[in-house]
């Protein structure tokens, strides 16, 4: 993923971690804007469309702290956001990507971590021309029930559209290409978040966890994503594959 023409807004309200990622990010070739609270990061969400959010989960600077930007951003786009955040608690995390954050990097940390979940994150974002030379156009179960169109990232679920994150949608993606072969954790992880990962067993857990809320029929009673315990996941229902 290129960082040249890519607009990055950092959100947190201590100025030596503004300008310590606003001068990585730029060294690096990424356009930032800074945002020092929820409220402002919201307005510059709005205003100007980044390509990717980094957000501090404690801003005690206005009336929005970061779970509420999480929510406030899911609810007007799907921008990609990256949470970082002092919290260490499987708790704290578990509840950011519920809210719809994308990854979730505890600080300390290093700028080539950093860099790294940042490239893998716009990377999942973006529809490269690349994958599109083989990608299926339509991926669709056979009972019709579940319809992927997958250059104009849109699903349908028994014929309403839902609205799905990049990263859920990427994960949908897979594994309904693979459908009726059981995909281990850690295959799901790299292919859906990249390379640098293969060890975040619990963000598959929120993930797969939000996936059968928006598309199955009782998400407690999954009949399309099922679990293998112990080894990872499975679209059991066949998949009728259509190319352009």
């Amino acid at each position: 993923m290129k960082a040249k023409g890519k607009r990055i807004l950092v959100v947190d309200d201590e100025p030596p971690i503004q300008r310590n990622l606003r001068r990585n990010l730029m060294a690096t070739g990424y356009e930032v804007l800074v945002a020092e609270n929820g409220e402002q990061a919201v307005e510059m969400v709005c205003l100007h469309h980044p390509d990717l959010i980094l957000l501090d989960l404690h801003l005690p600077n206005g009336k929005l702290d970061g779970m509420d930007v999480c929510v406030q951003v899911r609810q007007l786009m799907q921008t990609p956001i990256i949470v970082l955040s002092a919290l260490t608690g499987e708790k704290q995390k578990v509840q950011a990507l519920d809210l719809g954050a994308d990854d979730y990097l505890t600080k300390p940390f290093s700028t080539e971590e950093l860099l790294a979940r940042l490239r893998a994150c716009l990377r999942r974002a973006s529809v490269t021309a690349t994958a599109e030379v083989t990608e299926p156009e339509v991926l669709q179960s056979e009972d019709g029930y579940l319809y992927m169109h997958v250059a104009r990232r849109q699903v349908l679920v028994a014929g309403h559209e839902v609205r799905l994150t990049p990263t859920e949608f990427e994960l949908l993606r897979r594994l309904m290409l693979y459908a009726g072969k059981v995909l281990t954790h850690r295959s799901l992880l790299r292919a859906v978040w990249g390379p640098e990962y293969g060890e975040e067993a619990d963000y598959l857990r929120v993930y797969i966890r939000q996936l059968r809320r928006k598309v199955e029929v009782e998400p407690s009673r999954p009949r399309y994503i099922l679990t293998e315990p112990g080894v990872g996941y499975v679209f059991r229902v066949r998949v009728e594959i259509q190319s352009s």
